[in-house]
């Protein structure tokens, strides 16, 4: 299979997480003898800093006639901070998810058996922890009209969503429940906003397609308050923009760290693939990122394409990486590793994987890798 892959690395720490995710589709092409070809576009405060616009129409137009999207993180303080700068990093997602037409975010929550005390979680709680978050990308607070007043003191953000909005994501959100444990959890606000009772109206008639999955509702504080207490409850969660957003985000402390979660957005033509983690600005140039969840979304990449043995490939490398310990120091804070040796060692596993001795398993675990 050939690929033509835009990789968007972004601002802060995005380019080193990006290059490794780049490492393991390359590793991965050598096996399998796919061709993943790269094109590397301007996003974010880098893009502002060299062409004005957080988001370059050279950029948008790449990213519309590839086959998907790679993209890293966005962010930096110069652009973020001063609430009075009239271009932001963010702008540029934004957009970009609309362009794309990006409606649904898929984010899997997973726990890895060896990463468990790294979790302020009791292991009781988060062991086998397996559901997925399906977040509406395109539509709410995030996109709806805004206003201020001319002095600056009166705002408004409207919420908003369309049937054919909630109709779309729900399918997706259905769909994935009957090939996991055949529940969903609708998470709202229906005792107090209208356009969540709008969702539990359409999510209940998008229900009674699928009789063979549960559907049940929370609202977004209890939610929020059982993705802690008891995660092992949910399968599916689907839910608007911002109780997405903030809900799995809430989730990285489940697996012990957010530079584990990995996404994915899909539209109806186009894909885009990230870690959930932001910028990072001050991990900048000093390789500590953890690049795990950025080889993850690759990984999610591939399985987008039906490439499901060459993502399983992703997987395991990404499991033996913990289990050696080579992880960066958001998971091990005395770790020898830094981002780039945790990528080599997860696309030399790809391209090694039955030859256990190259890894050197003593040397590994003492921090003195022999992976070049």
């Amino acid at each position: 299979m050939n690929l033509k892959i835009a990789v968007l690395a972004g601002d802060g720490i995005g380019p080193e997480v990006i290059l490794q995710a780049k490492k393991a589709l390359y590793a991965i092409g050598v096996i399998y003898h796919h061709e993943f070809i790269f094109e590397d576009a301007l996003v974010g405060a880098t893009a502002i800093d060299k062409t004005g616009t957080s988001l370059p129409q050279q950029t948008l137009n790449l990213c519309l006639n590839t086959d998907a999207v790679l993209f890293g993180a966005v962010g930096d303080p110069v652009h973020d901070i001063n609430p009075d700068t009239a271009m932001r990093p963010a702008h540029g997602v934004l957009k970009l998810r609309k362009e794309l037409g990006l409606f649904t975010n898929v984010r899997p929550i997973k726990t890895y058996p060896t990463l468990l005390n790294s979790s302020p979680l009791k292991q009781e709680i988060i062991d086998g922890i397996d559901f997925v978050v399906f977040r509406e990308l395109t539509g709410g607070a995030y996109f709806s009209e805004k206003k201020i007043n001319p002095e600056g003191t009166i705002a408004s953000d409207l919420l908003e969503y369309s049937e054919e909005e909630i109709t779309r994501i729900a399918h997706l959100a259905f769909q994935s429940a009957e090939k996991r444990k055949q529940k969903v959890t609708l998470v709202d606000k229906a005792n107090v906003l209208e356009t969540s009772r709008l969702w539990r109206k359409v999510v209940s008639n998008v229900a009674e397609s699928y009789p063979d999955v549960t559907l049940n509702f929370l609202y977004a504080d209890t939610a929020a308050m059982q993705v802690i207490l008891n995660p092992k409850q949910f399968d599916v969660i689907l839910t608007e923009n911002l109780f997405g957003d903030i809900l799995s985000d809430e989730a990285s402390a489940i697996t012990g760290s957010i530079g584990l979660l990995a996404s994915a957005s899909y539209g109806t033509s186009n894909a885009l693939f990230e870690p959930v983690h932001g910028s990072h600005p001050l991990a900048k140039g000093k390789n500590i990122a953890n690049p795990i969840a950025s080889i993850v979304s690759a990984a999610m990449l591939l399985e987008h394409f039906g490439l499901y043995e060459e993502a399983q490939k992703v997987h395991e490398a990404v499991l033996k990486s913990i289990e050696y310990n080579v992880v960066t120091i958001d998971l091990n804070p005395g770790t020898s590793f830094g981002t780039n040796e945790v990528g080599e060692f997860v696309s030399n596993f790809i391209l090694n994987k039955d030859d256990l001795l190259y890894f050197n398993n003593d040397n590994v675990h003492i921090g003195q890798s022999t992976i070049v």
